[in-house]
């Protein structure tokens, strides 16, 4: 639906796709508890290029401390081994056939904090993310008034809309950010 030289539903999806990434990136974080979202940036050199970890492996979590990589070729669990321990995640793997198991220690207090930071700089990525939405719609805005499609008043009107769908996905960023800082810094 364009409204006069910008389209609201678009602007709203690159949103929400900011916001959805920002999402998964803080899945991804370490809580503490085991989760098979805590690997998902774990990229190995496998068959002569790079493929996320779950395109050669099933990652489970039987406890709540541990989880579970069943790699599907033997000939890769060097290359699964070798890419988890390089992650920087912190991680220690365990082989044990075509299985690694990963036990996740308890978090330290100084772990915690360089978590809590690591989560801030993801909740800054998508609030960049947000503003150039932000911008971009403007910018369509200014566009269409200055070809005449659009009023000084509509473009006004526009323009507030887009600044309100902007306060709303940096609101749900923070709401996100403080929940998972708060999750971090459980003991």
């Amino acid at each position: 639906m364009s409204t006069d030289g910008i389209d609201f539903k678009d602007v709203q999806r690159r949103m929400d796709g900011a916001l959805t990434s920002f999402k998964n990136d803080l899945a991804s974080l370490r809580t503490g508890r085991a989760s098979s979202n805590l690997l998902d940036p774990v990229q190995v050199a496998a068959y002569g290029s790079t493929m996320p970890l779950n395109a050669v492996a099933t990652v489970s979590v039987p406890e709540p401390r541990m989880i579970s990589v069943s790699v599907w070729d033997k000939q890769m669990v060097g290359a699964v081994d070798r890419a988890i321990r390089e992650s920087n995640l912190g991680f220690n793997p365990i082989v044990d056939g075509t299985t690694l198991r990963i036990p996740l220690p308890e978090l330290n207090e100084q772990r915690r904090k360089e978590l809590v930071k690591i989560a801030h700089q993801y909740a800054e990525q998508a609030r960049v993310a947000a503003r150039h939405v932000r911008r971009d719609g403007m910018e369509q805005l200014k566009k269409a008034e200055k070809d005449g499609s659009l009023s000084q008043d509509d473009s006004r009107i526009h323009s507030e809309r887009v600044q309100k769908m902007t306060d709303e996905t940096i609101s749900s960023i923070e709401s996100a950010l403080s929940g998972k800082e708060a999750e971090i810094m459980q003991v």
